[in-house]
């Protein structure tokens, strides 16, 4: 089945689920420039496999799923550290990891597929 609207992609429908889960997770916290970081982390990963999509080329996509994949060790590393700062819970951070790993591991499977 060939692909023809970003939306139909499983990785860009998991990075949708995961930035909406992201900024309701941290929209009360007033450490703003962690929410904001962690936030722009979060949607960086959908944008850029939506814009390597876009884009047509084996090439470019590839190069844009690398992006996405360290913008998603970011959110990684900074769901840790919410977590050691209890700006999250528990339950919240076991939540966010899992979602943000599946991710990881569509990307790094599709990187390997192109």
């Amino acid at each position: 089945m060939k692909i023809c609207h970003i939306e139909d992609m499983q990785i860009w429908q998991n990075a949708r689920e995961l930035t909406v889960s992201v900024y309701r997770c941290f929209k009360d916290l007033k450490d703003f420039s962690f929410r904001d970081q962690i936030q722009r982390a979060s949607i960086s990963i959908i944008n850029n496999v939506a814009e390597g999509f876009e884009r047509q080329t084996n090439k470019e996509f590839k190069n844009f799923l690398y992006i996405a994949k360290g913008s998603s060790g970011e959110v990684r590393s900074m769901l840790y550290v919410a977590l050691d700062l209890k700006y999250i819970n528990r339950d919240e951070f076991e939540d966010l990891s899992k979602k943000v790993l599946i991710i990881t591991k569509m990307i790094s499977s599709l990187i390997k597929k192109i």
